[in-house]
């Protein structure tokens, strides 16, 4: 299982107004990586950061009550205790440009970017597609490397 980190500290608001946390190497190498693609003309915006494990439960719990199976939920959501957002490390990233976390982010120049760029700043992208932990392939889903 992932460990919950013992220091969190504030990243500022996802593109949805809300407050996310991060570790403090994340959020510092998540703005430096965040710059430098600025200066590429690439926007890159935070969609979450880390959600805790109750969280977690709490989002598996809604999903069940809308009628979806436990197979089909795990296929894109890790099991609580096991999701790389516990870590405080993992960041969810959009483009500024159509709906967030969707497989078609791939198909935009941030992609590319963090593609190419990523490894500068210590993140990998998590969920390949056909990735060895069966999780849906996740484009958006990056992680700081520790």
């Amino acid at each position: 299982p992932c460990q919950e980190p013992s220091e969190l500290i504030d990243a500022g608001n996802d593109l949805f107004g809300r407050p996310q946390r991060m570790t403090p190497e994340t959020l510092s190498s998540w703005h430096a990586m965040q710059h430098a693609a600025s200066r590429d003309g690439i926007e890159l915006q935070l969609v979450s950061a880390f959600r805790s494990i109750n969280y977690q439960c709490e989002v598996i719990q809604r999903k069940l009550q809308d009628g979806r199976t436990i197979e089909d939920i795990l296929g894109s959501n890790a099991i609580p205790g096991y999701s790389e957002h516990h870590t405080g490390r993992a960041l969810d990233l959009h483009s500024g440009k159509g709906p967030p976390l969707e497989e078609a982010f791939e198909q935009t120049p941030a992609f590319n970017w963090l593609v190419r760029n990523a490894d500068r700043f210590c993140f990998y992208l998590s969920y390949p597609r056909d990735n060895q932990l069966g999780i849906s392939y996740e484009p958006w889903h990056w992680c700081y490397k520790t």
